[in-house]
C-alpha cells in the first residue's frame, strides 16, 4: 500500500519503473521531520516514559517502511540503477498512410534490428500524435532527424531514403556503429564475384557475329548495311532496327543502305523491295519475321506457319514502335523489362536501362524483370532516386562488361546486362555463357550508377558513336 502511495507522488517519476524513483531531497526531509518529531515527543511533559519510547519506535517504523519502498523501487528494471547507454539516435516523422512513409517502414524495422544496442531508431506518427512531432519543427512528412549519442542534431533529410544512404550518411557525420562483431551484424552486400576474361576463346568468324547483339547469324535472316568504314552485318531484321534507333546522323534515305536475305532462296535484295512474314513465337510471343523477294513465296510459308505479310514500312513502325524509357533504343515488350513510372508504362531494353528510367525522367518507377537463367520475376520499386525495396530480397545484378583495345574496362552493351533472384543464378548463368565477362553488382548499386548520369550523358546512351563505339 505504501509502495502504491508512493508510486502516485509526482516527485517519482512517472510511475512506469522508467523515472527517477524518489527524489533523495523528499528523503532526508522525511528524516528530518521525524527526527524533529521525536524531539518534540520526548520533551513533551505530561506524557510517561513508556508512552513517549511507544510513539517514538511508531515514527521509526515509518522510517523504515520508506526505506524499502526506496529499496523496491530502486531495484526495479530500468530503474535509476541501470541507467540506459546514450546511443546516435534516428527519428522518423511520419505516418500509416502517406506512400513514402509506408516504404519507410520496413527500412525503420531492418535498422531496429540489425543495430540493436547499437542505434536507436524510432517512429512518430505525427497524423495520429501532432504534439509528439512539433518538437521537431517538420515542415513534411517523412523527415528523418539524425542526432548523435549526447542528444545533438547532426542532419536531417525531408522525403524517402533508402537504407544505404541513411547508413552512408552515419559514416559521413563520423558514427560508427562498428563492435567486435561488427563484420555479421552490418547490412548484407552482394558476395563478390567476376569474371573478366572468357571461360573460352571466342573462335568464331568475325562476319558470323552480329554487330548488335554478338549472337551468331544465321543466314536465313542476315541484314547488311553499307557502311563508309565496310559492311555491317546483322542476325535479323530487329537488330537492325535496333542500330537504327541507336543512330544519331541523318537518317534520310538511310534504308537505301540496307539489304535483306530471302527466306527461301538465301538471295540478298534491298530491303525496302521486300515482304515480310510478321509472325509470333509460340513460345515466347516474341516477333518472328522472314524477308521474301516474291511475294507468292511469302504467301505459301504464310500458309505453313502463320502470321501476316506486310512491306517496309509497315515493318518499320511496328518494330520502332516499343522503345527503350532510358535509351529510346528498339525493344521487344518479350525480351525487355516493364517499367511503371507513376502510372505510365514503359520498357527497358536491359535491367539497367530499366533502371535509368528514374534518371532520366526523375521519377519513382517499378520494374519488372526476369531471371535471365530461370525467368523468375524479379521487382525493383525506387522512391527519391533509391531502391526502395526489392523482391527477392536476395536479387543481385550482373554489369556486363568488355576489355578495349587500350586494356581498360567498358560496359559490354544491354545484351550483356541482367538480374538474377540469387548470386548462385547468376554464377549458373555465367558458367552457361563462356564467352560473358563482367562482375556481380548490387541493384542499389546498378541505380546509383544511373542516378549519376548527367542530362548529357544520358542523351547519349546507347548511341552508336557517342555511348560505346566497337
Amino acid at each position: 500500500m505504501l509502495h502504491a502511495m508512493f508510486s502516485q507522488c509526482p516527485c517519482s517519476g512517472d510511475g512506469s519503473g522508467g523515472g527517477s524513483g524518489i527524489s533523495p531531497w523528499l528523503i532526508l526531509l522525511a528524516f528530518a521531520g521525524v527526527w524533529f518529531l521525536a524531539r518534540y515527543i520526548w520533551n513533551k511533559k505530561g506524557v510517561s516514559v513508556m508512552g513517549k519510547m511507544g510513539k517514538i519506535a511508531i515514527v521509526i517504523a515509518l522510517v523504515g517502511a520508506v526505506g524499502v519502498v526506496v529499496a523496491i523501487r530502486g531495484s526495479k528494471p530500468g530503474g535509476p540503477s541501470s541507467p540506459p547507454a546514450a546511443l546516435p539516435r534516428l527519428v522518423d516523422l511520419g505516418s500509416t498512410t502517406c506512400i513514402p512513409c509506408k516504404l519507410m517502414a520496413p527500412i525503420l524495422e531492418e535498422l531496429k534490428k540489425e543495430y540493436a544496442g547499437r542505434m536507436q531508431v524510432e517512429f512518430i506518427d505525427v497524423a495520429e500524435n501532432p504534439d509528439a512531432g512539433k518538437p521537431y519543427r517538420i515542415k513534411l512528412i517523412p523527415t528523418q532527424v539524425f542526432f548523435d549519442a549526447s542528444g545533438k542534431e547532426l542532419w536531417r533529410h525531408e522525403g524517402f531514403i533508402a537504407k544505404e544512404d541513411i547508413l552512408a550518411k552515419w559514416k559521413e557525420l563520423g558514427v560508427s556503429f562498428a563492435t567486435g562483431t561488427a563484420a555479421a551484424s552490418q547490412p548484407a552486400s552482394a558476395p563478390a564475384f567476376e569474371r573478366l576474361e572468357p571461360a573460352k576463346a571466342d573462335t568464331r568468324a568475325k562476319d558470323a557475329i552480329c554487330y548488335m547483339c554478338d549472337r551468331d547469324i544465321d543466314a536465313k535472316t542476315l541484314v547488311v548495311v553499307k557502311s563508309d568504314k565496310g559492311d555491317v552485318r546483322l542476325c535479323s531484321p530487329h537488330c537492325y532496327f535496333i542500330m537504327y534507333s541507336c543512330l544519331t546522323e541523318d537518317k534520310a534515305g538511310f534504308e537505301k543502305k540496307v539489304s535483306v536475305t530471302d527466306w527461301t532462296t538465301g538471295m540478298v535484295i534491298p530491303g525496302t523491295t521486300g515482304f515480310y512474314l510478321y509472325g509470333l513465337d509460340d513460345k515466347t510471343g516474341r516477333p518472328t519475321v522472314k524477308a521474301f523477294a516474291d511475294k507468292g513465296a511469302a504467301i505459301q510459308e504464310r500458309q505453313a506457319t502463320g502470321g501476316s505479310i506486310v512491306g517496309w514500312e509497315t515493318l518499320q513502325g511496328k518494330e520502332l514502335a516499343a522503345r527503350c524509357g532510358f535509351c529510346d533504343r528498339a525493344v521487344y515488350p518479350e525480351d525487355g523489362a516493364l517499367v511503371r513510372a507513376e502510372g505510365l508504362y514503359t520498357w527497358g531494353c536491359c535491367s539497367h536501362c530499366a533502371l535509368g528510367v528514374a534518371g532520366r525522367t526523375g521519377k519513382d518507377i517499378e520494374v519488372h524483370e526476369r531471371d535471365r537463367l530461370t525467368g523468375e520475376e524479379i521487382i525493383v520499386k525506387t522512391a527519391n532516386g533509391s531502391v526502395a525495396s526489392i523482391q527477392p530480397a536476395t536479387a543481385v545484378a550482373w554489369f556486363g562488361l568488355r576489355k578495349g583495345a587500350d586494356g581498360k574496362f567498358a560496359s559490354a552493351g544491354c545484351f550483356h546486362q541482367g538480374f538474377f533472384v540469387s548470386a548462385d543464378n547468376l554464377r549458373q548463368w555465367v558458367e552457361k555463357n563462356p564467352l560473358e565477362t563482367g562482375r556481380l553488382i548490387t541493384i542499389h548499386q546498378a541505380l546509383a550508377d544511373k542516378m549519376k548520369l548527367t542530362p548529357q550523358q544520358i542523351q547519349k546512351a546507347c548511341k552508336i558513336g557517342e555511348c560505346a563505339p566497337k
